[in-house]
Parts: C-alpha cells; structure tokens; sequence
C-alpha cells in the first residue's frame, strides 16, 4: 500500500461540515461590507518578493522570518506568497491606473501565508477579509472602517471585542521618537531579549510590541510616541476619537499599539478578544498614506484593515455563536424511475428548496438510511406505483408525522 501523504503543518483543509458556518461568516461580512459601498478585487497570490520588502518592511519579522519566498525557475525571477493583503491591491492600483483622481472603497478575500510556528489562529496558510480606502485623507475614513468592524460584529453576534486604537505619527515624528528610543534601551540593553537586541538600530519602534513578559515594565517606561506628535498628527488623532465617540463607540488607547508593517503612518487600530484565553487580535488596520510613493505611485492617502477569518470562527465557535449548517430539504429515494426522479427534484429546486436524488442505486431500505444520514427534513419515495398516480409518498425524517401521499402539484407546499 502507497504510503499516505499529509497536509503541510499549519495549512488546514476545510471540510464539507465546517463549510456552512465558513459560508455564513463570509457572506455576513460581506454584506457588510457593501452597505459601505466597497467593491470587490481580486489579485495574485504571488507577487515580486521585493513587492513586501519595499512595502512591509526589511527588517519586519514578516520580511526576515516569515515569507515563503523562491526562484522562478523560468526566468529567475524573486517571488513570494503573499503574506498580507495592502501591497498588493496597491500595486495593482498603480499599475492598472484605477485609482488616481477617482478614490476607491475595495476589499478581497483568500489565503495568505507565513512561515511560522503554528498556534491556534496562527497558521501557515491563513484566510483574511482584506479591505482599503485608497484617496481619502483625514480622520472620517479611518472611522468608517472601524465602525464598519463595529457593525460586523454586532452582526455576527460577537460581543466580547476590545478596540484599542494609537497613533504613530508622520515619518519624521517617528525619527525623533525612533532616536530616544534607541538612546532609553541602549541604557538597558543588558536587560532586552535577543529580538530586543537585534531590531535596537534597525526597528526599535517593534520593541514596544514585544511579548516577552521580562521586558513588559521596561517597555512600559519607554518613551512615548504620542509626546513627540505634532500638530497635524494630534488634529488626526483627537478627530478620530471624536467620531468615534459621536457614534457611542468605546475605545482604549493604547500607546504600545504599533502594527507590524513599516507602511502605517498616524492611525492604527486593533479589535481584541480575551474569549479564548490570551489576547488575541481579530482585525488590525490603520493608515499608510505613504506606500504609494514607495511603490513608485504619486503620492495617495490611504487607510485598511485585515480580519482574520480563522480567528473569528474560533470566536464565533467558541460563543456558539454559529448557525446550524444548511441540511438538504429533501432526499429523493427511488427504483428504476430516475426519469421521474430527475424530473421531481427539478421541480422541487424550482421552488427554491435543497434536494439530494439518490445516486449509485440500492435497495429502498438502503436509500433510506442514507437520507436519515442526510439530515434531509423529508424522504420522497418514488415507485412504479407514484409514477402511475401522478406523485410521490412524502415521509417526514425529523417529524412525528405519518407518511402520505402527494401530488407532484402540491408537493412544494406540502414541504415545510
């Protein structure tokens, strides 16, 4: 016997019973999503590697750790799966020329990828709602995005979330930040980690994000980004807070709260949830009105977030808060007679209802238990018998009913 392959650890399948509450969840968010009036796009899985260099960051965990990179063997060409959304829809934007003087409400949906060490809601292979508002500047976009998460999870019935927003600031608020950054853990360096240690004179704003419990009372003493915001970055920031407040919206402001791509600039935001355990991050986002240029784009304010699917089924799961799976209305058991078998379940999904038409043969007996295996509501018995009458016998699965005869006629109301 061959031996059995697996799948890659960290890349899961998603199986037929799982696939309701995935479709339930999906189409939820969606639908969200278009009372906002954002639009679908589609992009690559692969991209140029140097695609999320230049946009996430070179000394990102993403960038150094993270990414399933390789060669073409064609032309020799750097490429990547895509571990993240933005860069992508971003680039396509410049390239396609959609964008300019014209700004745009988009979000995606699929798999994204990272090599890491995986977890629960960390995997290798992960789905995410991707969304972005390209040409928009000032605060009010940035609030629409949140409260659009708001009323996502009021709509999926999840309630124990935590908004926690921040802001970053403009690049050269971020430099003289970035310089007493360096300076505060130079001073402590005996006591930073060894991440500590190697992203202290490349990235020492992620310090801040460390999860190392060690290193919490000194992180907490560092210097604060917010008191080295300007006027126009502060303007930003209490104009956020203010519509969000408007709208009875409570939040946290959380000075550690960086995100972990290069590409944000001032307003950065997560939704939280302790329901599993350790806190854990559902949707994240903020501003990055800087990435077209380094994209090679004019210049572009622009404002997204990502929700992380597999999260927020453990959420929804854990709350119970997902539906039953849609089960069949109906299966169709029957004896030489698929004709008419055939022609009864067209009629029945006429109507709109879910039928599965017994296939591969078998005995009545057989067939039956196969439609209570089912979950059908009912079992539509057709023989010779049926076909000279004109109908089927109606057996109820899950009710205490007696079985009947019905004409093809009445047979849709008769279904419950």
């Amino acid at each position: 016997m061959a031996q059995k392959i697996q799948s890659v650890r960290g890349m899961n399948d998603l199986l037929p019973e799982q696939s309701g509450q995935w479709e339930w969840f999906e189409d939820t968010v969606r639908e969200v999503f278009r009372q906002y009036g954002y639009r679908l796009i589609r992009t690559p899985i692969v991209e140029p590697t140097g695609l999320f260099v230049r946009s996430i960051g070179e000394v990102t965990d993403i960038v150094e750790k993270e990414m399933y990179s390789f060669e073409d063997e064609l032309n020799g060409d750097q490429l990547s799966l895509r571990p993240e959304g933005t860069a992508g829809i971003v680039r396509s934007a410049i390239e396609n020329g959609w964008l300019y003087n014209n700004p745009q409400r988009v979000w995606t949906v699929g798999p994204m990828f990272r090599h890491e060490r995986p977890a629960k809601g960390r995997y290798r292979q992960f789905h995410q709602f991707d969304v972005e508002a390209l040409g928009f500047q000032g605060p009010d976009v940035d609030a629409e995005q949140i409260l659009m998460l708001w009323r996502v999870w009021k709509r999926l019935g999840i309630s124990n979330v935590k908004l926690e927003i921040n802001s970053i600031g403009d690049p050269a608020e971020r430099r003289t930040h970035r310089e007493k950054l360096i300076e505060y853990f130079t001073a402590h360096q005996h006591r930073l980690d060894e991440d500590a240690q190697r992203r202290l004179y490349t990235n020492p704003l992620r310090i801040l994000d460390t999860k190392n419990p060690t290193m919490q009372e000194l992180v907490n003493a560092a210097p604060k980004l917010v008191d080295f915001l300007g006027e126009a970055s502060l303007l930003h920031f209490e104009g956020l807070q203010r519509l969000l407040s408007q709208q009875g919206l409570s939040f946290t402001i959380n000075p550690r709260l960086v995100r972990g791509m290069d590409y944000y600039n001032r307003s950065v935001f997560e939704w939280v949830s302790s329901a599993l355990g350790s806190p854990l991050t559902i949707a994240g986002g903020g501003r990055y009105d800087g990435l077209f240029e380094q994209l090679g784009g004019k210049s572009t304010p622009a404002c997204g977030f990502g929700i992380g699917n597999e999260r927020a089924m453990l959420l929804l799961q854990a709350e119970n808060l997902c539906p039953l799976p849609l089960l069949p209305d109906v299966y169709i058991v029957h004896s030489d007679t698929e004709e008419f078998a055939n022609r009864v379940a067209e009629l029945m999904r006429d109507t709109g209802k879910r039928v599965i038409s017994n296939a591969g043969g078998g005995s009545f007996k057989s067939q039956m238990k196969k439609a209570d295996v089912s979950g059908a509501k009912y079992a539509l018995i057709i023989g010779t018998q049926e076909i000279e009458k004109g109908g089927v016998m109606l057996k109820p699965l899950r009710y205490e009913q007696e079985q009947r005869f019905i004409a093809l006629a009445d047979l849709a109301s008769a279904i419950l």
